[in-house]
């Protein structure tokens, strides 16, 4: 192999490593929380920013955790159905993914000293929980993904705390001098937390969908993710009733808080949403699952692109 194949190859795999479709569980956060600071008069370009990188290096770097601590722990097998795993099938060795998270979630500390400076001492709680929970989800004496907990990670963590924490930061930056000790009026709010519930479940039906799709090849690995603790019906359901919370969520700042119609923008993706859903219930092998894997990515970047725009207007 000539050294431009290799150099090639080498990019592929660490592209693939990366998980390109799995960063729009970095990028809706931020674009739903921003979408509610311009609606409140409190929009800040910077912190908004500096919020999206923070907020993809640690998806990144949970990317790398998941993928070496499954593979060095044999969870990942050649009996998989799911994408490709650098580390499992040697592409990528594994000290090298391993120096590669630890990397990643240090960017994501540096990113967070601005955001420090700018939220004070709450994102410098949140920022290490955060970081230390992408380690966690798959490393650790107790991994969260390992013991059914994944799920609610992913919720917390990528849905209510990055939603809240981006309208903190640049709430924060408008109301608050720099490194606030404690929480200024005006920056957690109902509204908030609201927002931040349609981007929680559809990212965490990104992770339901992973599990059901690799629910036998994690029991024989005795992998406990929550889809191998409740099952394939219980899973299904649990996939349905977070995409209902997603979007009644819109229908409730409309009825409830007297937004403008346009918040129901997100219900334009309802027919995607079903043909998402059909994949899910009626099929369990992988090549169905993997593009119903993608698309549920596409349909939390689209949904968070019209709620933002439904809130601004």
């Amino acid at each position: 192999m000539s050294d431009v194949a290799t150099e090639h190859s080498r990019r592929d795999a660490w592209l693939m490593a990366l998980r390109p479709h799995t960063l729009p569980a970095a990028a809706a956060p931020v674009i739903v929380g921003t979408g509610l600071a311009v609606h409140e008069g409190l929009f800040a370009p910077l912190p908004a920013l500096a919020a999206f990188v923070g907020a993809a290096l640690i998806q990144i770097g949970t990317n790398f955790a998941n993928d070496y601590y499954d593979a060095v722990k044999g969870v990942d097998t050649d009996e998989r159905e799911g994408f490709t795993r650098v580390t499992q099938s040697g592409l990528i060795p594994p000290e090298q993914v391993k120096r590669a998270m630890y990397a990643t979630f240090a960017l994501a500390i540096l990113v967070g000293v601005y955001l420090v400076w700018v939220g004070g001492l709450p994102i410098l709680v949140i920022g290490l929980a955060s970081v230390a929970s992408g380690v966690a989800y798959a490393g650790g004496p107790y991994p969260l993904g390992s013991h059914g907990l994944g799920d609610l990670f992913v919720f917390v963590f990528f849905g209510v705390v990055a939603v809240m924490g981006t309208f903190y930061v640049q709430a924060a930056s408008v109301l608050a001098g720099q490194f606030p000790t404690a929480i200024p009026d005006g920056t957690v709010t109902l509204a908030a937390f609201a927002a931040s519930l349609p981007v929680a479940a559809i990212s965490t039906n990104i992770l339901v969908v992973n599990n059901v799709r690799d629910l036998e090849t994690d029991r024989e690995a005795g992998k406990k993710s929550l889809a191998v603790l409740i099952g394939y019906r219980a899973s299904r359901a649990e996939f349905v009733g977070l995409l209902g919370l997603a979007y009644l969520t819109p229908v409730w700042f409309w009825l409830a808080r007297d937004y403008s119609p346009a918040v129901l923008l997100p219900l334009l993706t309802l027919p995607y949403a079903a043909t998402i859903t059909r994949t899910v219930v009626t099929d369990s092998s992988g090549e169905a699952l993997n593009p119903a894997l993608e698309r549920t990515g596409k349909l939390l970047a689209g949904f968070a692109v019209l709620f933002a725009l439904g809130l601004i207007a």
